[in-house]
C-alpha cells in the first residue's frame, strides 16, 4: 500500500513586511518605551489620576441628568 502525494511539508512563514533578525529560540529584542507611568513623578501620577477621575465623574453626572 504505497501512499504518495505531491505537496511539500515545508512550513515557511513570512511575518508581513518585516523580517525577523533573531533566531527562533531567542526572544524578541526589546522595543523602546515611548511612555510609561513608572517614569512619571508622583505629582504627575496624582495629577493624571485626578484628571481621569474628573472625566469619569463628568460622564456619570452627565448620564444621571
Amino acid at each position: 500500500m504505497a501512499h504518495s502525494h505531491g505537496h511539500s511539508h515545508a512550513h515557511d512563514h513570512s511575518h508581513g513586511p518585516h523580517s525577523h533578525s533573531h533566531g527562533p529560540a531567542s526572544p524578541h529584542p526589546a522595543q523602546p518605551v515611548h511612555w510609561s507611568i513608572l517614569r512619571m513623578t508622583l505629582a504627575a501620577r496624582l495629577a493624571a489620576a485626578a484628571a481621569i477621575s474628573a472625566v469619569l465623574w463628568a460622564v456619570v453626572l452627565t448620564a444621571m441628568r
